[in-house]
Formats: structure tokens, sequence, C-alpha cells
């Protein structure tokens, strides 16, 4: 699917931090819609499941299943063809793992106000992004 400016993509959100999920919605809606959040790994699976998003953002640490292994479920399935990692964890070997696991992006959380428009657009058009904080902690 490649991104067009006259569709608004349906975003999918899983954070464990209620304030978070909310902060990233009013971040997404003016651009997205924003069809649903959740706080739990294996309830991130069904939701892509029952909503068929075109781009699931998740957190890596939640109850259940962490964002990796939920994102690799979604993906093997066929629920979501975009998986972008929103995170605090910028080591090398856990982007490494995200990106092994066919997420196409990483982002961390610090970087998320000025990047995750930019990473939801690309991602869709089968690219991969790599956050600026990623892409520092990788070359440091």
């Amino acid at each position: 699917m490649m991104w067009d400016s006259r569709t608004r993509l349906r975003v999918l959100l899983a954070d464990d931090h209620q304030d978070l999920l909310e902060e990233m919605c009013n971040l997404l809606t003016p651009e997205f819609e924003v069809v649903g959040s959740v706080t739990e790994g294996l309830a991130l699976i069904e939701a892509a499941r029952e909503l068929r998003p075109d781009v699931v953002i998740a957190d890596m640490n939640m109850p259940g299943l962490n964002g990796i292994a939920a994102g690799r479920q979604i993906l093997e399935q066929r629920l979501c063809d975009s998986v972008i990692m929103l995170t605090v964890y910028g080591e090398p070997q856990i982007v490494r793992k995200a990106l092994e696991a066919g997420l196409r992006g990483y982002i961390l959380k610090v970087d998320a106000g000025e990047e995750l428009t930019p990473a939801i657009k690309r991602v869709v058009d089968g690219q991969t992004y790599l956050s600026r904080g990623v892409l520092r902690a990788w070359s440091g």
C-alpha cells in the first residue's frame, strides 16, 4: 500500500502507559485515523485482527507479550503489513531483533513528536524508518 495524502491511514496504538497512548492519539489524530489503543501485547494482536489497521505502533515493554513478539505475530498472521516500535530502548541488539522480526520502523519515544508522522508514511510505502536517536546509538 502506498501512502496517499487523500487517504487517512488507520493506526492502532499499543503502550502500557495510558497517558502516553493519549499523547500519541492527540499527536496523530489530525492526520491519521486512530482506530484503537491497547495496553497489553496479547490485546494488541486481537485488536489488529478485529480492526485491520494500516499501521501498528507498539511499545517494547507491555504485559503478556512484548512489542517485538506481538509485532512478529501480527506480521506472520498478515493482520497488518507495517509495524513500528516506539520505545525508550535504543540498544542496537534490540533494534536488530525488531528489524529481524519484520518491524519496519523503530523510533525512540524522545523522537516521536517530530518523527512519528513521517515514519508512518515511510513504512506504509514499504520503507524502513529508524529515528535519529536510534541512528545516533548505532553510530556512537
